[in-house]
Parts: structure tokens; C-alpha cells; sequence
């Protein structure tokens, strides 16, 4: 028998193994080198617990929400299990009698029988939930009709038909008299004593016995050929899209370094994304996730990372014959312009997808190569081009808000310790003003070694980057890390987590090296040296805001906590969508300048969240989301009863002032 089970198998696994190759690793070998097979041990030893472990698929489970991530892992280690089987008790007992007995002993198979039979009964009962929750309760992120499609039953119903053959060959297999540690599976022979009592007799098991046994294998092989054909292809994809991840902090984007020899610039095609953007499209296993987290998608925008990834893939399956247009096309543009970067999307994502990473590329192309953007967008691009900074209308310089405090320059005191980075947005806009002196005061009071660049800071290009104009970015940043090497600066300390994310994870990209800190860790660590001792109270509940990319970003959650909660009189609450899980405040992605497509404003819903705490203060560390909460704040007619506060302007306020109307509250 061994003969024609080996023959089918093998003639069924090449057939499988075409399609993958014609649906999966062809069309993603168009797509650019990512970069991403450096380092194989780290990224192996990553993957692991992701893909055993099922790591981000558990930490979605919230038992009284969305039993989901729990049921998957049930199914993903049940799978993994049958597997292990029909290697065993297929291939190898069709091979030999007695070749699984000799791997594991007849106990061990009277075990492993035992657990596959309570594990196909638990499916049963799984798929059966699954099912309803899919098409009949059909929470939140299910809603979107890629979840719904036809494969989804197949795939459902292949399974519990597996489950249900395991059982019943188990059961025509006691019912025909048959023995060893196969006869000793508990639900599988209660079946077949059943059947028995039912007057079944033994020619006829054990010829029901012969059809399921061949059945079962012909589902598994009609499984191995219809998952390259369908969504589930994403069980092959998602633990190569794993392997392939980035190994670098979230908040940084890929540089490309060919802008003045490249004949295009971003993506619009699949030639044009990296071969790991192309990946992602099949390892998305379409559960909804990144688009159930996306702010601009909880507040009514056409965004759907979910679907933008999804519809590259199809472009990228019609690439050899005449594709659908991609932007404007499978993908509007209007969604590519909601994204506000936050990263929520990444974070959510099981498998691996860099959402983030494809929409960038799309806009690098509308920008670089079409010149079309949202007006706000343009302005904002042709102010930083003209002026150096993103800001229209101000008419303050890099030092006004510095006057009479007696800050050095960098080329004052060249041998600073510390550079304070203050930032186009503290420097130069009236109500973010208040933060950075109160930086200054904070790094003052403690005798900290530090100066500024003054009219020699420039902005760091961020904002040209995240709305797609890699030329400006480069341009500005290059210059910026020249004026920076030329002083020999080490360490920077910066108030806006924009600057700090960009300088510490992306001028690397272009030779830029320095240790790079927000003011929350580095002032946290004043706090614990005891060289900022806060004394004045201050009366206040506050909720704190994650900034994206202080927290999500780049794991930075504690030490602006730990600023706040130093500051006497203050109670810290926390709002439901914090930390990993945390809510943008609508800013990112550029949107500190672009204007919101359509829908409720992002920061009216943060705002809403905020509060629904109770707490009279939003606490931040980003003087982005200071500004977001402000006009929210006023918009809603809040003013009066609640307000937002940087926690370093806390900080500032509770150090109180000697005679010389300096902060004090420390020893220095």
C-alpha cells in the first residue's frame, strides 16, 4: 500500500509546491532586495516565538472581548499536532506497521492517539464557534468583507472534515476488530462500540475503515493544494514575512541611498516595492486586526491597512498580465493620505506586515514622481524647502523663546556634555514655547553641561519624509548631521519624540551616529540621582497620552510616567487605549500640517477618550499632541475645566523659583 500512498503523495506535493512557487515566491521575487537575510541567528531566534509561540496572536486575547487570539493558537498547535500524525501514522505506518510504534513505543502511540482524539473533538467544537463569531455575531473587525469571503468556509470545512474522518476511521477501526494501541483511541472506539451495538459488522468497518483512512489522506492532500490558492497561503508566507522582519526600531523607515541614480522614485508598481512589501500582501492573514486598531479607520477615513496591503497583492498576482492600476486604483489615494504613521497597525499585525513601510513608498512616488499631494501637505513642503521649517505664518526665531535666560550656543561653548535639540515646533510656535523653556530650566536647575545650536538647528526633515519627499529629507538631514559632526556632538537631548525617533533611528541611514534621548528618560534619570528634587504640590489628576512615537515607536512608556509622578500633588490615571494599545493623537504621519479627508478629527476622538477618565489634565511629552489637545480642548468648549500639560512643564512649575526667578527644588 505504502506504494501508491508514497506515488499520490508526491505527485499531489509537486503539484502544491508549482503553485507556490507560480502564486507566492515568483511574484515576490519582482519586488526589489529588501535587505533583510542579514544576521539569520537573531532573526531565526525572533521568529520562533512568534511563530510557535504565537506571540502577537496572544496578546490579543482579552477573554471577556475577543477570545480569538486563544482559539487561533488552539487551532495553530492542533494543526501542528495532526501534522506530526500523519507524518507518523500515514507516511511512516503505510511504509511499516510498526514504525510509529518504534519511534514512540506502543504506549506513546496509545497517548499520542488519545490526545489526537480529544484534540479532534475540541476542533469540532472550535470551528464551530469560530464559524458563528465569523458569520453570525461577527464582531468589530470582521466586518470588512475580506474577512467573509468563500475560502474561509472551505478552509473551515476541510478541517472539520479532517477532524471528523480522524474519529471515524478511529471508530471503523475498533468496529472491525481491530487491535494494538490504535483500538485504545477513547472517543474513537466509543464510536465504534457504538457502532457495533448498532450491528455493524466487522467486513463492513473494516471496509468503512479502508474509505475513510484513504478519504482522510485525499482531504490532506486536497488541503496542501487548495492553500496556494486561497488566503491561508499566509500559513507558508507569515514565518518567511517573520523571518524577514525589521530588526530595527519601528519608528525608523527604510532609506533608500540611489535617489540620484534611480530612474523612479517610491512605489507604484510591484517592481517598485521591496521584495518584503510584496511578502506581507501573502502573509496577511486578512483577520483584521491592523485595520481594527487604525485611528483613521475608527474615525471614518477610507484607510484600511488591511486592504492596502491586501490589493498590492492582487496587483502583484495580475503584474504579468495587464494589472489594475495600484494607486487610484485598487488603492485611493485619499487613503494613502489618511495614514497617520502611528504604527498601531504594525503593532496589531501577527504575522509580521509593515504596513507603514508600503503606504510611505506609495506617497514618495505621488510626491517625487507626480507632484500630487493635499494643498496642506505642498504648503507645508514648500515652507520647509524655503524657510527651514514646516511653520507658516510664524514670525519667531529659533532663539526667541530663549531671550533672557542665558543659554549658550553650540559655538559659545563648543565643549557642551549635553546638545538640547529644541526643534522647529518648541522653537517656533508660541504655546510650545513654554516647554522648551521649561527644559531649560529643568536641565539649569540641575547644573546639566548643555547648549543649544540656536540658528544653526535646523529641522530634521522629518515631516518631508513622512509625507513622502525622501529628496527634501535627505537634503535636510545630511546638512544637519554635517553642522552636527563638525561641533562633535555625542549626545542629544531632544523634547519632541519626532526628532528623537528620526535622529536616533534614521540619520544612522545616512552616517548621522549620536546618542539620542528623549527629555522623559534623561530627566527621569535627574529625578533618581536627586539632582530635581520637585517640592511645589500641584493639585491635579492627570491621564497620560503615549505619543506614537515616544511609545509604540520606540518602548519609551515608563519614564514620562515616572516625570509626572514625581511632581507632588499630582494622581496619575491612565486612559483605556494606552501604552502599546495607545491611541494617536492625531499629528502623525505629517498630519501636524495636513488636513483630515473627511470624518470626526482624530484628536476630538483621543480627546473624547481623555475625558471619559475624568481626570482634568491630558498629560504629554510631544509638543504635537500638546497642540492636538489644545485645539481639541477648545473646539469641544472645554476651556476652564480641563487642560493639556507637557509633564515637563509640570515638572518646571513644581521646582517653584528662587529670588533670581530661576526654577529650584533641587540641590543641583
Amino acid at each position: 500500500m505504502w506504494t501508491a500512498v508514497y506515488a499520490v503523495s508526491a505527485a499531489v506535493f509537486c503539484i502544491s509546491g508549482l503553485l507556490l512557487y507560480l502564486r507566492v515566491f515568483r511574484p515576490v521575487l519582482l519586488g526589489r532586495e529588501a535587505g533583510r537575510l542579514d544576521q539569520p541567528v537573531r532573526r531565526l531566534l525572533g521568529a520562533l516565538p512568534l511563530t510557535f509561540g504565537q506571540g502577537k496572536v496572544l496578546q490579543s486575547v482579552n477573554l471577556r472581548r475577543d477570545r480569538a487570539g486563544l482559539g487561533h493558537f488552539v487551532i495553530f498547535w492542533g494543526f501542528l499536532s495532526f501534522v506530526v500524525s500523519y507524518v507518523l501514522f500515514i507516511f511512516g505506518d503505510a511504509f511499516s506497521e510498526s514504525f510509529s510504534a518504534s519511534l514512540l513505543t506502543e504506549r506513546g502511540v496509545e497517548i499520542f492517539t488519545a490526545y489526537l482524539d480529544f484534540l479532534a473533538l475540541g476542533f469540532l467544537v472550535v470551528l464551530g464557534w469560530a464559524a458563528a463569531r465569523r458569520w453570525a455575531a461577527r464582531p468589530p473587525r470582521l466586518r470588512f468583507d475580506l474577512t467573509q469571503k468563500r475560502e474561509s468556509a472551505v478552509i473551515l470545512l476541510l478541517i472539520a472534515l479532517l477532524m471528523a474522518l480522524t474519529l471515524l476511521t478511529e471508530a471503523f477501526y475498533t468496529a472491525s476488530g481491530g487491535g494494538g494501541p490504535h483500538a485504545q483511541a477513547p472517543v474513537g472506539s466509543f464510536i465504534g462500540k457504538l457502532l457495533e451495538g448498532l450491528g455493524m459488522d466487522g467486513e463492513t468497518a473494516a471496509y468503512l475503515h479502508a474509505v475513510s483512512w484513504w478519504a482522510h489522506l485525499l482531504v490532506i492532500l486536497g488541503f496542501s493544494v487548495y492553500i496556494p490558492l486561497s488566503k491561508h497561503v499566509h500559513v507558508v508566507a507569515s514565518p518567511l514575512n517573520l523571518l524577514m522582519r525589521s530588526l530595527e526600531p519601528r519608528g525608523a523607515l527604510g532609506t533608500p541611498l540611489d535617489l540620484e541614480t534611480a530612474e523612479s522614485f517610491g512605489a507604484a508598481k510591484a517592481s517598485e516595492f521591496t521584495q518584503k512589501e510584496l511578502l506581507d500582501g501573502f502573509a496577511c492573514a486578512v483577520c483584521g486586526r491592523c485595520t481594527d486598531s487604525c485611528p483613521a479607520n475608527l474615525t471614518e477615513k477610507t484607510l484600511s491597512p488591511m486592504h492596502v496591503v491586501e490589493n498590492l497583492k492582487e496587483h502583484t498576482l495580475e503584474s504579468e498580465a495587464e494589472a489594475r492600476p495600484l494607486i487610484g486604483g485598487l488603492v485611493l489615494e485619499e487613503s494613502l493620505w489618511d495614514c497617520l504613521t502611528c504604527g498601531a497597525c504594525v503593532q496589531e499585525c501577527p504575522v509580521g506586515v509593515e504596513h507603514v513601510d508600503t503606504i510611505v513608498d506609495m506617497r514618495r512616488h505621488l510626491v517625487m514622481e507626480k507632484a500630487e499631494m493635499p494643498d496642506s501637505a505642498a504648503a507645508a513642503l514648500l515652507n520647509l524647502e524655503q524657510r527651514g521649517h514646516p511653520w507658516r505664518g510664524t514670525t519667531y526665531t529659533r532663539t526667541d523663546w530663549a531671550e533672557g535666560m542665558g543659554i549658550p550656543t553650540l559655538a559659545e561653548k563648543p565643549d557642551a556634555d549635553v546638545l538640547f535639540w529644541v526643534g522647529c515646533t518648541a522653537a517656533l510656535e508660541q504655546r510650545s514655547q513654554s516647554v522648551a523653556r521649561a527644559m531649560a530650566l529643568v536641565l539649569k536647575r540641575a547644573e546639566v553641561n548643555f547648549a543649544i545650536l540656536g540658528a544653526e538647528e535646523g529641522c530634521t526633515g522629518d515631516p518631508a519624509r513622512r509625507m513622502g519627499n525622501e529628496y527634501l529629507y535627505q537634503m535636510t538631514a545630511r546638512r544637519n548631521i554635517e553642522t552636527l559632526d563638525r561641533y562633535g556632538v555625542k549626545k542629544i537631548v531632544t523634547v519632541c519624540p519626532h526628532c528623537f525617533n528620526n535622529i536616533r533611528n534614521e540619520y544612522p541611514h545616512l552616517g548621522g551616529r549620536y546618542e539620542v534621548m528623549h527629555y522623559s528618560d534623561f530627566v527621569a534619570g535627574l529625578i533618581r540621582e536627586g539632582r530635581i528634587r520637585p517640592l511645589v504640590e500641584i493639585e491635579s489628576t492627570v491621564a497620560y497620552h503615549d505619543s506614537c512615537y515616544l511609545g509604540r515607536h520606540n518602548g519609551v512608556y515608563d519614564a514620562p510616567r515616572e516625570v509626572a509622578g514625581a511632581v507632588p500633588g499630582v494622581k496619575l490615571v491612565e486612559m483605556e487605549r494606552r501604552r502599546e494599545r495607545g491611541f494617536c493623537c492625531g499629528a502623525g504621519g505629517g498630519h501636524m500640517w495636513i488636513e483630515e479627508s473627511r470624518g470626526p478629527r482624530v484628536n476630538h476622538a483621543r480627546t473624547d477618550q481623555f475625558v471619559e477618565t475624568g481626570a482634568d489634565t491630558v498629560g504629554v511629552s510631544c509638543p504635537f499632541c500638546l497642540q492636538m489637545f489644545e485645539e481639541a480642548i477648545g473646539s469641544k468648549g472645554l476651556q476652564g475645566r480641563k487642560r493639556a500639560k507637557d509633564v515637563i512643564e509640570m515638572l518646571a512649575e513644581s521646582l517653584g523659583e528662587d529670588d533670581g526667578g530661576h526654577a529650584k527644588g533641587g540641590e543641583g
